[in-house]
């Protein structure tokens, strides 16, 4: 019986909660994410993600490769950066779920675009995302988004959990 308690507490002193994989997956992936995305920085913000990814925007019913998705955001980049426009985007959470190897967030994104001309647009969307652990470091293995026919919006994403 002794024997039996001592392993229970081992593994489940040892395998960590779900909380403790989210915070690594925030400091890992969703911090650097959106600071690079934010900053117009597509090497960094891919590099959060596996050479495996499968990228896919809903709305546009298309799936890209990370090659593909490395060349689109170098593209939109360059569009945002020769239009003056300045971008933020921030992440709320609907469901997190991990384990020592894998994870699942989903949740609502708000990007909120700040034009030259002084005028500011938000936009809202759901993600549902999978992480995997390679090598010690958290990336996102398959990323999808979808605005949802335009009809998630502020009240959809203030109900969300914030990251932390």
């Amino acid at each position: 019986m002794k024997w039996t308690y001592f392993f229970l507490l081992c593994v489940l002193g040892f395998s960590g909660s779900s909380q403790d994989f989210q915070k690594e997956i925030n400091v890992q992936v969703w911090k650097p994410f959106i600071s690079s995305f934010n900053n117009y920085d597509a090497n960094g913000f891919l590099a959060v993600h596996t050479k495996d990814v499968v990228r896919s925007p809903l709305d546009a019913k298309i799936i890209l490769t990370y090659d593909e998705y490395l060349q689109n955001q170098l593209e939109g980049n360059k569009r945002g950066k020769e239009n003056g426009n300045t971008r933020t985007l921030d992440l709320r959470f609907t469901e997190r779920i991990a384990n020592a190897a894998t994870a699942i967030d989903i949740g609502i994104f708000k990007v909120t675009v700040n034009r030259k001309d002084g005028s500011t647009q938000s936009f809202y969307g759901r993600f549902h995302v999978v992480l995997r652990k390679e090598n010690g470091v958290w990336k996102i293995l398959v990323d999808m988004d979808s605005s949802e026919g335009r009809s998630i919006d502020e009240a959809d994403y203030i109900a969300a959990k914030a990251m932390e």
